[in-house]
């Protein structure tokens, strides 16, 4: 490894990947160019939809798919000049979960740590088992582990070889509640110990609670990289919950016809009012509302979350 940190852990330049036609099929652009930057030391998230090009990505920075144009630097090591220390710089948890059912995690984690090239007395086989709620099934066979047991497992594989860039695809996939806090407490530690995390994951609440910045890709294309409250900000409407003292039967008049407000009649009899944050305060909100005759009896605010960004740009109607 480099003895300085590198400017940033990931460093991908204009990274094309061409699927050659394959009978009738046509050749297929995974990658159209796309440039990320991870910071050093963040935990940044990839997000998209099935088809997206995540896969494939996380593929070349793993040296799983050669590329067919660009770039790729995985903690400052060219991974056309350097790729086995780029290689090594990494540690990829997949998506599958893929084991050999006739090893032990102990013996799984021994056996990585030494395709790695890790000395013996170098290796922390029983103190990430440990980490991992894997201490007491350390000498199981693999097949005899739950789903999520096995999720943790290879979470175990990706970092035998202390890895500075972590890459979780999908890590909470078939995990249990209690199984997946565990799970994110340990990957915190990891992050505050100095370990870069890429997540991609299809929860966007964990990617709202977990990255510092997160990037969207659609179409093999990058449409958003943004640290999280700047993209969070790109969703210019909030929501007031109205509940009138008498519940309403229908959208009075004058705030039907709004220019600006986008109002809708819940089930209960309260009011939905939607406006744009730059250009409306709640406080003019209300008075329009009680000028239409509304007496409010409590309100509630609801601010766009990463799922409406998320659905805003993958569906070409962002800001």
């Amino acid at each position: 490894m480099t003895s300085e940190a590198p400017s940033f852990a990931i460093d991908a330049r204009d990274l094309r990947k061409t699927y050659a036609a394959q009978g009738n099929a046509p050749e297929k652009q995974a990658l159209k160019g796309v440039s990320l930057q991870v910071p050093v030391g963040s935990v940044f998230g990839l997000l998209g939809p099935n088809g997206a090009g995540k896969s494939t990505f996380i593929n070349i920075l793993a040296g799983l798919v050669l590329k067919s144009a660009g770039s790729v630097s995985i903690w400052g090591f060219d991974q056309d000049v350097n790729p086995r220390m780029s290689r090594a710089s990494i540690g990829v948890v997949p998506q599958e979960l893929i084991l050999d059912p006739f090893f032990t995690p102990r013996e799984a984690l021994e056996i990585q740590a030494g395709l790695y090239g890790v000395p013996k007395r170098e290796r922390r086989t029983i103190e990430l088992l440990a980490a991992l709620g894997l201490g007491d099934k350390a000498d199981a066979y693999a097949r005899s582990l739950s789903g999520g047991m096995r999720r943790r497992l290879l979470i175990g594989k990706a970092l035998c070889h202390s890895p500075p860039v972590l890459i979780l695809d999908e890590p909470t996939a078939g995990v249990d509640i209690e199984l997946r806090k565990q799970m994110w407490d340990y990957v915190r530690e990891l992050n505050e110990g100095g370990v870069t995390v890429v997540l991609t994951t299809h929860y966007l609440e964990e990617a709202e609670e977990m990255c510092d910045q997160i990037a969207i890709i659609n179409h093999g294309e990058v449409v958003a990289c943004e640290d999280k409250s700047v993209l969070m900000k790109r969703m210019d409407s909030k929501s007031a919950v109205i509940w009138p003292e008498t519940p309403l039967d229908s959208v009075p008049a004058t705030l039907d016809s709004h220019e600006t407000l986008d109002v809708r009649l819940r089930e209960d009899g309260a009011l939905i009012v939607t406006y744009p944050k730059s250009q409306m305060q709640l406080g003019a909100i209300l008075t329009e509302v009680q000028s239409a005759g509304v007496v409010v009896r409590d309100l509630s605010t609801e601010e766009a979350d990463l799922e409406d960004v998320f659905v805003a740009m993958t569906s070409g109607s962002a800001a």
